[in-house]
């Protein structure tokens, strides 16, 4: 079959913050795709504000540069897929790999091998991939480049890797410097023999392999993305399997059903660095975009009319974690945050409050989303949301709060499945690393939450892994609670393993809230006698109503509190002075950590100023009732 020597398609995969986007940020500056007058950014392709933020990519996206050979000849495009780190949105992976021929690993030469790196790496080998191996930040102090080589070698073996896939070439980079070498470098340094990546690319072009085709074949094209255009409407990136796209060229588009109707490309565009430009013809093994079908889909196909032939459905693993997510029902819906404890950064103007408006931007968010699911419950303004994993939920709440929403959020719960008629619930892999002082306390955490230690290793710097197996609820508010008891310094990373029979029932949050019990504003007079009672989550002048969450109690019980009370003025003066005490500060806590926070009567109310934690029965005495009939049965 012939082959297209003029283009590759490869996607670059690793665990969070292994270096992939600085990577393709060196490689985009040494193809030259930039002027030398340009202002560049630190981790271009990082285009979202929630990625700058935290530091990770969310969005599968794809930049081309063209790559000179330095022996001569015409140039290479070479189409790079940044994908996801994070395995909660491992459905951005699998697109990712469905559009290219082969993949990059990056593995940091410190960490080694991590949970998602096994998710990513297993996508690659079913799809039959070629692999290169890139070990990232050789000039680490910590590195250890040879045990992570090994360890990569048998993360291949683990996952049943054939002869040829694990005969890979191993290219030693720093990408923050732009360097990489075929040779080992010292631990610790930055490859001496090589001040650029040009054996990386070298690399890349002896081992990905070019897109053959059959030259008689009708058009078959893929739609493995989508995006929006003010001006062009919806957008989907297509990659080219079989003959020729044109613009103004019609043809059969067959949808997710199975129904073909005939349509106009309006528009075909291709991506040159990080802009996309128009262009007239796209062959096989092209990744471009089309405009003029405004409601096609992922996983379709756009094919030759007078032949259809469909291309697989894109298929992406099932959720594990889901969330009730519904319109605001507190007493301040509508009014935002007031007083010092809103936050104002995010004030928006017109307000998104209505069950319609809701479900609307679901129904949008499931056309980009695949690994998203919103099913319908008894009550007509919540729904509930299923996704991979409780950060990719929160980011999408954190993204519509953004956007002037109103929202009550309940707490995370698993997904569950009945398999030979018995209930199986998700199991996550938690890898964790801890200092040795910590091993005890993060042992007795896992305990308590039916982790089962699977694998520990101690490299003999003072750190050691663990590898436990433990129940998606497990790792529901782990997080902080692991931070406090390892001081900061353990990094834990989990991905999903499947499921397994229910654990039982498992006891997470050991104390009770503090509850406010009546509408008002916090007074520094009622905080100063509370914060021995429990850690507050509010400043003095916060808005509150009856059954908002305002701190956390030092017992197990919840407790009912007057957090508003003033303090009463006497016409008599006091024969001391009036002491002073100082207001601990108060516990701030994020989206995510609110959602960790929540126990099964509690949810979180989400405003573009505020986040606030509530119970889902505001009314104290009702409360008081359902627990009592809970007890007495």
């Amino acid at each position: 079959m012939p082959l297209r020597h003029d283009i590759r398609n490869v996607a670059i995969v690793a665990h969070v913050d292994h270096g992939k986007t600085t990577l393709v940020d060196a490689m985009l500056k040494q193809a030259g795709a930039f002027a030398a007058h340009q202002q560049l950014d630190d981790r271009m392709m990082d285009s979202n504000d929630l990625e700058r933020e935290k530091g990770i990519t969310i969005l599968a996206k794809n930049t081309a540069v063209k790559y000179h050979p330095k022996a001569g000849g015409e140039p290479i495009t070479i189409n790079i897929i940044d994908t996801p780190g994070h395995a909660d949105f491992g459905g951005e992976v699998e697109r990712g790999l469905s559009m290219v021929d082969a993949v990059v690993l990056l593995v940091d030469a410190s960490e080694g091998p991590l949970p998602q790196t096994r998710f990513v790496l297993r996508k690659a080998l079913q799809a039959r991939m070629p692999v290169i191996l890139c070990i990232n930040k050789t000039d680490r102090p910590d590195s250890r480049i040879d045990e992570v080589v090994n360890e990569t070698y048998d993360l291949f073996l683990d996952l049943d890797a054939d002869e040829d896939q694990i005969e890979f070439p191993i290219v030693y980079a720093c990408a923050r410097d732009g360097v990489a070498s075929l040779t080992k470098p010292e631990d610790g340094t930055v490859p001496a023999d090589s001040d650029s990546l040009e054996p990386f690319f070298t690399t890349l072009l002896e081992t990905v392999p070019a897109p053959e085709y059959d030259e008689s074949a009708p058009l078959q094209a893929h739609v493995t993305n989508l995006d929006a255009d003010n001006f062009l409407g919806r957008i989907a990136l297509l990659r080219v399997e079989q003959g020729e796209l044109r613009k103004g060229q019609t043809v059969a588009w067959i949808k997710r059903d199975g129904t073909i109707s005939n349509v106009r490309i309006s528009e075909l565009m291709m991506t040159e660095a990080l802009t996309r430009r128009p262009a007239e013809l796209a062959r096989p093994g092209d990744i471009c975009a089309v405009a003029g079908i405004p409601d096609i889909m992922i996983g379709e196909t756009l094919a030759d009319p007078e032949n259809p032939i469909a291309l697989p459905l894109i298929t992406v693993d099932e959720p594990a974690i889901s969330m009730v997510i519904g319109t605001n029902t507190s007493p301040l819906v509508g009014r935002g945050g007031t007083g010092k404890g809103a936050d104002n950064k995010a004030a928006v103007k017109d307000r998104k409050v209505t069950a319609r408006q809701v479900k609307d931007r679901l129904d949008r968010e499931l056309i980009g989303n695949v690994s998203l699911r919103v099913l319908d419950t008894e009550r007509p303004d919540a729904w509930e949301v299923q996704g991979r994993g409780e950060l990719a939920l929160a980011i999408l709440v954190e993204q519509m709060r953004r956007e002037g929403f109103e929202l009550t959020i309940g707490k995370p719960q698993v997904v569950t499945k009945e398999i030979d008629g018995k209930l199986h619930e998700p199991v996550e892999r938690i890898t964790i690393d801890v200092p040795e002082e910590h091993m005890g306390a993060v042992t007795q955490l896992m305990g308590t939450r039916k982790g089962r230690m699977d694998n520990m290793s101690n490299h003999g710097s003072g750190w050691v892994r663990m590898e436990f197996v433990v129940p998606s609820r497990g790792l529901i508010g782990f997080r902080t609670e692991f931070l406090t008891n390892t001081r900061g310094t353990g990094i834990a990373h989990s991905i999903h393993e499947g499921h397994e029979p229910w654990f039982g029932p498992l006891q997470t949050r050991n104390n009770g809230s503090l509850v406010a019990d009546r509408s008002g504003t916090v007074t520094a007079f009622a905080m100063t006698n509370l914060q021995e009672r429990g850690v507050l989550f509010v400043d003095p002048g916060t808005e509150v109503y009856e059954g908002m969450i305002v701190g956390e109690n030092s017992r197990s019980d919840d407790m009912d509190v007057n957090i508003t009370k003033e303090k009463k003025l006497t016409n008599m003066r006091s024969s001391s002075a009036d002491s002073f005490e100082a207001i601990v500060p108060p516990r701030k806590l994020s989206l995510e950590q609110s959602l960790e926070f929540c126990r099964d009567d509690e949810c979180v109310e989400v405003t573009p100023e505020a986040v606030r934690i509530r119970k889902v029965n505001l009314d104290q005495r009702e409360r008081a009732r359902a627990a009592s009939r809970a007890k007495h049965g």
